[in-house]
């Protein structure tokens, strides 16, 4: 069982962010997810995945937000949290956060150890440590 926290207001902001980015950027087959990462310093970077033709090749939202955030010099990773945007077959009206993937999850907490997850857990929308998504993490 995760060791979860509830959300605050700046979660919630920062979900929103995710969600801003994705609902802008949203195209069928190629943008699916957008994320968005807090860092210590309190600022916002966001990202969308990206998906290539052949199917097999993607870059997920995190990974974009996580860039985009040390390029900026913002090394310091504190929350992070990915949605999912409804696709136009899907009778779904709005974006839903998401689980980070495995190898997110690797990606994540070789950035940030202490970096807390917004995901969804038990009908809730929560955040925990990455370490509780990631036990016995492989260190080189």
């Amino acid at each position: 069982m995760l060791r979860v926290i509830d959300l605050e207001e700046r979660d919630h902001e920062l979900i929103r962010a995710a969600e801003q980015v994705i609902e802008k950027n949203y195209i069928y087959g190629k943008h699916h997810i957008g994320a968005a990462v807090r860092t210590k310093s309190g600022r916002i970077h966001a990202g969308v995945h990206l998906e290539a033709n052949v199917g097999r090749i993607a870059v997920c939202g995190e990974a974009i937000a996580l860039g985009k955030s040390i390029s900026e010099g913002d090394h310091d990773i504190e929350t992070i949290v990915a949605v999912a945007h409804p696709h136009p077959h899907e009778d779904i009206e709005k974006c839903w956060v998401v689980a980070p993937c495995g190898m997110c999850r690797e990606l994540i907490s070789d950035y940030g150890q202490d970096t807390m997850v917004i995901l969804p857990y038990q009908g809730q929308i929560v955040k925990c440590n990455v370490k509780e998504l990631l036990p016995e993490k492989y260190n080189s």
